[in-house]
């Protein structure tokens, strides 16, 4: 690599988080990153987006789940081009009090990957998607822009509402678009998806890697248990006449993180992770015993029978435990997401394309969902990670390394080369 060229792709990197800390400051909240699906922010985010994709020769539009969508042709003649595009994006919404490179990272490389795509003789066209909606947050429910193009929006979730009582439907009209044109937005004819994202965990950092190529997203279990007993004064109610709520879940709780750890201790599948991570008590004062108690599940493995099977036997525990303290257990399952692998060509080809980065290609699954485990189910898929330093994402402290950005353009240019030259070979 020349002096030269080694310059420029550090200032694009520098230039990179620049631009996602840009974004960031399209928010909902005033000195924090809030941007839910299709709130006034959002058309900030698209207002500047739209801009750098025109700028780039792009023609841009906006379907009608809200995803912003440029799309740029290469120069060669229509005779050497390939049918398709290929898809690069990832999501722009947020969680509450955010960070600012979830998601918005990969939408922005994937426009620093065009630019660099206007120097090379593709033979294929670059579509760049910035998703309306990955997190679920406004109305409960994720993955709302990928679900759209790869063709699984169930019109039902349009009747959702929002906690201020707006409907879906009303939230996408409300932005100028129209529902009923929901259908448009189904990808067509596509060689393949990939997407740039930070890993939002610590293995990569742990192991002194800048990038990860994705092999698959793990399955995951969703459900919500509770546990009613009879809410009682705290004083006068003896111990063994107790049915204690709280007291219920807390075993469960503790038997959820023992069988987890049970699971990394084991070969079976030492990735498996368990998490309670939220808890709704009634009456909720304390003088009373808990009469009532709502607490989640959320259970994951890239293997799906180790995950069904962990689930079953979790859920068996919930039920034991309520009979032996004399309480009902309700379960409503919520999600439940098989894993999903990685197309195994295109994951070859950015295996080849890191390594020639100068980086090992470690292979790793994501223990999070990603627009691209739903693009994957219609069009073949790849991803790339980059290192999350301290493991940090979902807050504030977010946030990349340069060299870290610099080298996932690099391995980003020369991905994009592999897709072109194995294409040919294919065509010819």
């Amino acid at each position: 690599m020349t002096q030269s060229a080694a310059t420029t792709e550090v200032t694009r990197a520098a230039a990179a988080i620049a631009e996602c800390r840009l974004i960031a400051d399209m928010s909902e909240e005033l000195g924090r990153t809030t941007r839910r699906f299709l709130t006034s922010p959002v058309a900030q985010v698209h207002a500047h987006l739209r801009r750098r994709m025109e700028a780039l020769g792009m023609s841009v539009t906006v379907d009608a789940a809200g995803n912003l969508r440029g799309l740029w042709q290469p120069t060669s003649t229509p005779r050497q081009r390939l049918s398709g595009r290929l898809i690069l994006g990832s999501h722009t919404d947020t969680v509450p009090d955010a960070g600012a490179f979830d998601g918005v990272l990969g939408v922005v490389l994937a426009l620093q990957l065009v630019e660099s795509a206007q120097s090379e003789s593709l033979a294929f066209g670059i579509e760049v998607i910035a998703f309306s909606e990955e997190e679920g947050v406004r109305f409960g429910v994720p993955f709302l822009g990928s679900r759209a193009v790869a063709g699984r929006f169930d019109p039902a979730l349009l009747a959702l509402r929002d906690a201020d009582g707006v409907s879906m439907d009303e939230a996408i009209r409300n932005f100028g678009l129209n529902p009923g044109e929901l259908d448009n937005a189904t990808a067509g004819e596509a060689i393949g998806f990939f997407e740039i994202h930070i890993e939002q965990g610590p293995v990569l950092e742990a192991e002194g890697l800048a990038l990860g190529v994705v092999t698959g997203i793990v399955g995951q279990t969703r459900c919500e248990i509770t546990f009613s007993g009879q809410a009682n004064h705290a004083g006068t109610t003896p111990m063994h006449l107790r049915q204690d709520a709280l007291a219920a879940a807390a075993e469960w709780i503790t038997a959820v993180e023992a069988t987890a750890r049970q699971h990394a201790q084991s070969s079976v599948d030492p990735g498996l992770v368990a998490t309670v991570g939220k808890m709704n008590i009634e009456p909720n004062a304390g003088n009373v015993i808990p009469g009532k108690v709502r607490v989640s599940l959320d259970l994951r493995s890239e293997r799906d029978s180790v995950r069904e099977a962990a689930v079953e036997e979790l859920l068996d525990r919930a039920r034991s435990i309520a009979e032996r303290r004399r309480i009902s257990c309700e379960i409503r399952r919520q999600m439940e997401q098989p894993s999903v692998p990685m197309d195994e060509q295109l994951t070859s080809l950015l295996s080849d394309a890191v390594e020639a980065s100068g980086f090992p290609a470690r292979r790793m699954p994501s223990g999070a969902g990603h627009d691209a485990m739903v693009m994957a189910t219609r069009i073949p898929s790849a991803m790339l990670f980059l290192r999350s330093p301290g493991g940090v994402s979902h807050h504030p402290a977010e946030t990349v390394l340069e060299d870290d950005v610099e080298a996932a353009i690099k391995a980003g240019e020369l991905f994009l080369r592999r897709v072109n030259d194995h294409l040919r070979i294919q065509t010819n």
